[in-house]
């Protein structure tokens, strides 16, 4: 018969353990660790701590933010998880000096923290140029959209949400209803609906507290827009997921190791983002010794989300050398020309031809003697208006006479809707000086502008697939721009230090 050993689940076992000795240089745990003892300023916690007479002894920052970063840098955001991990694996017993932080105190220190992730995010960012990580020439502007730690079943206008308030009430009623004549029913049951008239009770009182004196939110065209009422600062907005309740979080990356020169989350689009992005990053390098000048002649890339006259005005005052496309820019290059034929998979099935091609400028000719242009049909449209700006350009408008549109046999073709009455023609108003919109179509459709713009995917989209996918970074565990923030630039301070690692001289 075999013999085995005796199995004790109550035997002791004593395991002499440096817990120094388990940081082993090489390790991202111990560049982590010498960034933060070394590089980093900890006084910028000092203020918020006033035990010096009373109270308790308090966990020093230096832990909490070794324990966060290495724990962001392996994929936890929960800070109940890494409050498990700072029990269980070694390595973090060792940040922590075996003090084991619990989850409360490690969402409080990164929830606070929104003045001092600043400081330490422009002392990471000097030990990235003191270790020559910086190159400075090219810059790579892109964002990512968050889900936020909110459901989009709570987002709605005052109207929609005061009528989701009612409808809540109306079934926290009927709910009610039914317990008070549950005597017969099964306990299980009883326990069912007692949990159920809870939940709806804290539903229709978190709408009631939200809807208080509470004005609309509104939009960049004063128009009412959807509210929220978890987290009002975090918007609906598309993503590659579909629409999601969130942020779209910023970043300003460096081309020659892609380290991240500023960091910010926002609830609105690209386009109205690149002005704070820029003075985000030029306050980061002025912190680190750099001049108000740095950007200047410097390359900048940034999507086609970005294209738009406030975002290229920006970037004149800057004397930056950008190179931002609009959205029509594949259209006119070459190497798209057969784009088409892959929108209806592999085979290349070609779609049916469902739209009419209606009729443009260059359709209709110009009676110079009339000072009017005749259409397709030989009618005449005379000038309505001269010199009107529409967006960056100037226009002269002419118009056709309504009776003439009603029963023209090409109107199809020639009116973009079926309830316009008249065909209306804008052209262009004598000879206009290239503006900077037509300025970048001409840069970004030149060879040199392909051959910049297109360093733009190498540079910032892997440190996007770095934090989302490596670091699993896909959604935030924060309500409100601040704490969100605070957030993003952490994961931002690990992907830095990450860089520090690889290629710095940290050993």
């Amino acid at each position: 018969m075999a013999k085995f050993k005796p199995l004790n689940e109550n035997q002791l076992v004593m395991l002499p353990i440096s817990l120094q000795d388990q940081i082993v240089p090489g390790t991202l745990e111990y560049t982590i660790s010498r960034v933060v003892d070394e590089h980093i300023d900890l006084s910028v916690f000092d203020a918020r701590y006033n035990n010096d007479e009373t109270g308790a002894t308090a966990i020093h920052p230096k832990i909490l933010l070794k324990v966060i970063l290495l724990a962001y840098a392996r994929g936890m955001i929960s800070s109940r998880q890494i409050e498990r991990t700072c029990r269980e694996n070694i390595l973090f017993i060792a940040l922590s000096y075996g003090y084991a932080p619990d989850h409360s105190t490690i969402a409080a220190f990164v929830s606070s923290m929104q003045t001092e992730v600043r400081a330490i995010f422009s002392n990471v960012l000097l030990v990235c140029e003191e270790m020559k990580l910086l190159d400075g020439t090219h810059f790579s502007l892109d964002g990512v959209k968050l889900s936020a730690n909110v459901s989009k079943e709570w987002s709605g206008t005052l109207d929609e949400l005061k009528h989701k308030r009612d409808k809540l009430k109306e079934k926290l009623q009927r709910v009610m209803n039914e317990h008070a004549q549950a005597d017969k029913q099964p306990e299980v049951e009883v326990q069912r609906q007692q949990q159920q008239e809870k939940r709806l009770q804290l539903q229709v009182e978190r709408l009631n507290e939200f809807l208080k004196d509470r004005e609309p939110k509104r939009g960049s065209d004063d128009k009412e827009i959807q509210s929220n009422a978890v987290d009002n600062e975090s918007v609906k907005m598309p993503s590659s997921h579909g629409v999601i309740q969130g942020y779209n979080a910023q970043a300003v990356v460096e081309s020659k190791h892609q380290v991240i020169l500023a960091a910010e989350a926002f609830a609105s689009q690209d386009h109205e983002n690149l002005q704070p992005m820029l003075d985000g990053a030029k306050k980061n390098l002025k912190a680190i010794g750099k001049d108000e000048t740095y950007f200047q002649g410097k390359q900048l890339t940034a999507d086609s989300n970005y294209h738009s006259l406030k975002s290229l005005t920006v970037c004149w005052d800057e004397k930056i050398d950008a190179y931002i496309p609009d959205i029509q820019f594949r259209k006119r290059d070459v190497r798209f020309a057969e784009q088409e034929r892959f929108k209806d998979g592999v085979h290349g099935r070609q779609r049916p031809e469902t739209k009419t091609t209606c009729f443009t400028l260059v359709d209709f000719s110009f009676d110079a003697d009339k000072q009017v242009y005749i259409c397709p049909q030989g009618k005449e449209l005379t000038c309505h208006a001269h010199n009107q700006v529409n967006r960056h350009r100037t226009y002269d408008i002419y118009h056709a006479r309504v009776e003439d549109c009603a029963a023209c046999p090409l109107r199809v073709r020639c009116l973009s809707k079926a309830d316009t009455s008249r065909r209306y023609l804008s052209v262009p108003a004598g000879n206009q000086s290239p503006n900077l919109i037509d300025e970048m179509k001409e840069k970004i459709d030149s060879q040199q502008g392909k051959h910049i713009y297109a360093r733009r995917l190498g540079i910032v989209e892997p440190v996007f697939a770095n934090i989302c996918v490596h670091k699993r970074m896909s959604r935030l565990t924060l309500r409100s721009k601040v704490k969100v923030d605070v957030q993003w630039r952490l994961y931002a301070l690990v992907h830095n230090i990450g860089k520090i690692h690889t290629f710095g001289a940290i050993q």
